[in-house]
Formats: C-alpha cells, structure tokens, sequence
C-alpha cells in the first residue's frame, strides 16, 4: 500500500490531502445531487386480457376465424405499433408533452419502447402446442401514473377491438369466398348444360337408346326395301303374263294398273332408301357423340359434386360468421383492468444522490491514495525503521519559511506539515 502501512499513515495521508478529498467530495457530491434531480420517474401500469371460451361448444358449431392465436395476436401488434396508431395516442393524451424538440419518428419510438405486450402460452392439449394463448399482458411506462394507466387500458381496447375486427373480416370474407364460388359454380353449370342442350338436339340421333332405335329401323327399312322389291317382280311377272295371254284392250287397261303400283312402290323405295341412308350416317358418327355427351355428363357430374360440396362448406361458413357477430365464440375480456399506480418505477432519487455522494467519498479516496503513491517519499521515522531496518537518531520538524499566501481568498494557506528525516 505505498507509504500507508498502520492506521497513523493513514491518517497522516488524509490529512495532507484534505483538500484534494474536500474537492472531490465537494463536486462529486454536486454532481449526484443534479443528475438525481435530472432523472425523470416512470410509472408503470399493467392490464391483464383473458382468452375466454367459446359460448358454444366446436363440436356443435365452429367457427371459421381459426388459426394460431399467437400469430394473429403478432399481427394485432403490429398494426397497433404502426406509425399513425403510435401518433394517434400521443396526441390523444398529449403524451411527451415536456419533450418539445422532439421529431414524430423519436415520439414513436420512445412510445414503442414503453409499451410491451407479452402473451402467456396456454396449456398444450393432448401434448400437443397449437401456439394458443391464454394470457395477454400489456404493460407501459409513462412519466406521469395517469397517462401509464390511460396509455394501458387505450391498448388493450385496441387489442381487443382489432381481435374482434379481424375475426369477423376474416369470418366474413370466408363467407364471400363460398359465395362467390357457388356463383361460379352455378354459372359453369348453366354454361356447359346449354352447351349440351344445343349439341344434343344437334345429334339427335346420338341420344341415350337412339343408336338401337336406329340400328332396328334401319333393319326394318331394310325389310320394307324386300318387300317393295318382291312385290315389284310379283307385279312385274303379272304384267308379263297379262301381255302374253290377254287381248290387247284388256292387257293395257291391266298394265296401267301395273305401272301405277310400281311408280308407289318406287316412291316408296326411295324414300325408305334416304331414310336409311340418313340413318346410316348419323350411326357412323355415333362414337364422336357418344363420346362428347359422356364429356359433358362427366363435368356436369364433377361440377354438381363440387357445388354440393361448396354448399355444404357455405353453410359452416355462414354459422361461423354469425358466431362472430353474435359474439358467440371465443373473446378477448379484461381481466385485471389498468389502475393508477401508487409509486414509480424508478429508484428514489434521493438514494441516487446518496449513492453518488458515498460514491465520491470512495473517489475521493482514491485519488488522494493515488496522489501519495506517486510520490513514496519516507515521511516518519518509523517509516524508515520498516523501510531500511535503521532507526533515526532525530527527528527534526519541517519548518517552512515562505510567506504565507492566502487559499481563493478564504484565509492562509495550510502547509503540510512534512518532517525531515535524519
């Protein structure tokens, strides 16, 4: 420890640096004094919000604004934490009024550094974590208690406020999503049924059961063409036998009748002939239809499935949304409200100056230590028995002879009184 080793070094070294320790005591003092009374007290205060459950049990009826509790909550923090939702509070409760010189974007950020928002996990069910929570804690620091519980309780109604918007945005917009679709789905059915209806009566013939109605009236023209031809030459073989065995007045009247029977039957041949020839084409072209019209049954099936689907879907959406509106399903309710709180935050400033008053005593300390170490002279004649083993014969006190000078004009300079050593 330098020239101290006994409590009388010691001593002597306070009192040779009394001065130095006074200052230093003195400023340090000052200081502390002026920074305690420069810090500002910050209240703190703090609402609690509950996840209450739903009136009406999931299995019953559930709603459609689900989704990671969590996740949505992140989402409502950051729209409330948004630059004009920050400055809209400030200016509704002349928050950091004091603080004149300060830019909108310092204002935001020093209210977005006072206000937390902490979500406490609910229980996993079945060891499974779906990120639910059930606890949500708001918390801010303000200057004065009243704006610490205004600014509070302002975001946990917004809180709230956003939660329930945005379940019933998101209820409604999956209720127009069904809507929209079905819409969709019902024109694309009319489209492809018209569709259907024009190629139908355009292929007639390729109509469910016409292909056999055809193939056994074309079997039944082809008889009828028999017939007609069998007839022909029963009628031509008359003919032929009236010319030969007939007089000729009678044969003529005969054979009139003759051709006459064969021009009908002719008419009849050609008719029943393009019948079966109309036939015969729309036969041929009955794969192509067939495999058109199962096309089309197929997507009128598949859309008619998907509607009958959606409707379903529409109908949980629709009860979903009225769960929402109704406040029937899962909320957010207050459960410990903001209050004024009693006392700050922040340590007493009082203590603050005491711990930089006794932190300057501790410098002042120091200082003068150091200031003796720098100069180890042997000061006692006991010190120089510890130092060289040798003990002065005698002591002769310091005499100091200068004129005495006057210390900032508040009285005579104190010499220290140094002894010289022999």
């Amino acid at each position: 420890m330098g020239s101290i080793f006994s409590l009388d070094d010691a001593i002597d070294m306070l009192r040779r640096r009394a001065v130095v320790i006074a200052m230093v005591i003195v400023l340090g003092s000052v200081l502390s004094v002026l920074f305690a009374l420069g810090q500002q007290h910050m209240y703190r205060s703090i609402e609690v919000i509950q996840f209450s459950q739903p009136k009406i049990a999931d299995e019953l009826a559930r709603s459609t604004a689900e989704g990671s509790s969590a996740r949505r909550l992140q989402l409502i923090e950051q729209r409330l934490m948004a630059r004009d939702s920050v400055l809209e509070i400030i200016d509704k409760y002349d928050l950091y009024s004091q603080y004149r010189g300060l830019t909108q974007a310092e204002l935001v950020l020093r209210l977005r550094q006072s206000v937390r928002v902490q979500g406490t996990a609910a229980a996993p069910s079945g060891g499974f974590d779906d990120g639910a929570v059930s606890i949500l804690t708001i918390s801010a620091d303000m200057p004065t208690a009243l704006q610490a519980q205004q600014v509070a309780h302002e975001i946990s109604q917004r809180t709230i406020e956003l939660t329930n918007e945005s379940r019933i945005e998101q209820a409604r917009e999956t209720l127009a999503f069904f809507e929209a679709r079905a819409d969709t789905l019902r024109a694309e059915i009319a489209r492809v049924d018209d569709e259907f209806a024009a190629y139908r009566n355009a292929n007639e013939v390729s109509m469910p059961g016409s292909i056999e109605f055809r193939r056994s009236e074309i079997a039944t023209i082809n008889q009828g063409l028999l017939d007609i031809a069998r007839e022909r030459i029963e009628i031509e073989r008359a003919a032929q036998n009236v010319s030969e065995t007939e007089r000729k007045a009678t044969a003529e009247r005969k054979l009139a009748d003759f051709n006459e029977q064969l021009a009908t039957l002719e008419a009849q041949r050609v008719l029943l002939a393009d019948r079966k020839a109309e036939l015969e084409a729309s036969v041929e072209t009955a794969p192509e239809v067939e495999r058109r019209v199962g096309a089309y049954e197929r997507e009128l099936e598949q859309l008619q499935a998907e509607l009958d689907n959606l409707a379903e879907r529409r109908t949980e959406a629709e009860v979903g949304y009225r769960l929402e509106t109704q406040a029937q399903s899962g909320r957010l309710t207050v459960l410990e409200p903001a209050t004024i709180p009693d006392y700050p935050i922040t340590g007493s400033r009082k203590k603050l100056a005491l711990m930089g008053g006794v932190a300057s005593v501790g410098l002042a300390l120091l200082i003068a230590f150091l200031l003796d170490l720098r100069r180890p002279v042997i000061r006692s004649a006991a010190q120089m028995q510890r130092e060289i083993g040798f003990r002065p014969v005698v002591s002769v006190p310091f005499l100091d002879t200068r004129p005495k000078r006057k210390w900032f004009g508040l009285g005579p300079k104190v010499k220290q009184k140094d002894e010289a050593v022999l």
